[in-house]
């Protein structure tokens, strides 16, 4: 199995869930907001479970690090600092899911509100830029 090209199929349809649930929000209909806030986290939790699977797959049975992206030279800085800002988003937004989602669920929706305006952008940022780091490390520049 490609468990990278998985993990950009997760980020995408977690990207795909955001954006549904953000139109069903502002079109007032909780329900389907709800379901598919629901399903864009268990989106990106199956997304972390086969990212960290495949990098333990990498490190313990192929005793090898992550691919690393040297080709071309001249675009490594750009991917670099796309991947820092991706990764350091990633971190950052676990504990803002979990709130927002717990204060959604608990229906204390102006607490929710609140930290959803910056959860939402930075949960999208994150899944749309999984989906182009992987584009650019194995489709557009693959690294050998």
């Amino acid at each position: 199995m490609d468990l990278p090209a998985v993990n950009g199929s997760l980020n995408g349809l977690s990207a795909i869930l955001l954006t549904m649930g953000y139109v069903f929000i502002k079109r007032k209909n909780q329900i389907a907001h709800r379901n598919c806030m629901i399903a864009a986290f268990v989106t990106s939790t199956l997304f972390l479970a086969c990212y960290l699977t495949y990098h333990f797959y990498l490190a313990y049975a192929l005793h090898r690090g992550p691919t690393k992206f040297v080709d071309p030279a001249w675009f490594r800085p750009i991917y670099l600092t796309l991947l820092t800002t991706h990764t350091i988003l990633a971190v950052t937004i676990v504990p803002m899911v979990f709130m927002t989602m717990s204060r959604g669920l608990k229906q204390r929706y102006e607490l929710h509100k609140k930290i959803a305006r910056w959860t939402w952008p930075l949960w999208m940022y994150v899944s749309v830029t999984g989906v182009l780091i992987y584009y650019l490390l194995y489709i557009k520049f693959p690294q050998h």
